[in-house]
């Protein structure tokens, strides 16, 4: 009789142990799930002001030319993309850190650049001259700003004129906003023209309804590709970044983008 009992009973023993170890297989794979979805997120840096119209934060949304085409070609390649707000002193090392995946970087403005992965470049930084339009000031080479007031953006180097600057046959007027650069050349004493990104500008002048008021130089002060600088040991996804960069480049879809923006 107890050995009868005892062989009816097996078989429920057996279902809760299946039952055991179904549930344990179960839990280790969603924990696998977890951190495979967690292995495709890319923590960005969208730093605390943004960068208009490359990157621009406006009540908690993100936006911009990079910020647009980062969560397009992510979103292709399976990824999440995370804004941080990461001041610019701290950037590269939470970057190598691995506090943070990618920030907006171009290589030349990188103390080390072999410290870290760089994607091919997104867009061209411009930075030109934005002068009145009323203007007769032609620019070409820089001996043609000499004994001329240049507005400029505080901290910032200038290679191409720096020796002008330090000669005082060029002289430079620091502000310390973007935005206020434009003010200052329109209604500042002496003041002939501000030394800006081209689509920074651009993007300025059409928020402040002042589109019809400055023209550009076609001759560039400098020029740099600006790109996706990444953790050194992102190589892999940088190479597959590139891949759909170029297919965007290739089908209009990065300039529609940029259209958005100027």
């Amino acid at each position: 009789m107890r050995n009868a009992l005892f062989c009816r009973r097996l078989p429920l023993a057996l279902v809760l142990l299946s039952l055991s170890f179904l549930s344990g297989t179960n839990a280790l794979a969603t924990e696998h799930a977890a951190n495979q979805k967690a292995d495709r997120v890319v923590r960005f840096n969208v730093s605390p002001n943004g960068y208009p119209p490359y990157l621009i934060n406006e009540n908690g949304k993100q936006s911009g030319i990079m910020w647009d085409v980062l969560t397009a070609i992510a979103d292709r390649l399976d990824y999440v993309v995370i804004p941080e707000q990461i001041p610019r002193k701290r950037v590269d090392q939470m970057l190598k850190e691995g506090y943070i995946d990618a920030t907006t970087r171009a290589r030349e403005w990188t103390d080390n650049p072999d410290e870290f992965a760089f994607t091919d470049p997104i867009v061209d930084i411009e930075e030109v001259l934005f002068v009145p339009k009323d203007s007769d000031l032609e620019f070409e080479v820089p001996e043609d700003l000499f004994s001329y007031t240049v507005v400029t953006h505080l901290g910032y180097h200038y290679p191409a004129l720096e020796h002008h600057f330090q000669a005082g046959k060029i002289r430079r007027f620091d502000v310390s906003r973007d935005k206020d650069m434009f003010h200052y050349v329109l209604h500042g004493e002496d003041m002939d023209a501000a030394v800006a990104d081209r689509l920074v500008g651009k993007w300025i002048l059409r928020n402040e309804g002042m589109q019809d008021v400055f023209r550009t130089t076609s001759a560039k002060l400098s020029q740099y590709g600006f790109r996706l600088m990444l953790r050194k040991d992102w190589v892999s996804f940088a190479e597959a970044f590139n891949r759909e960069l170029e297919a965007m480049k290739q089908n209009g879809e990065l300039e529609e983008i940029l259209s958005n923006y100027r």
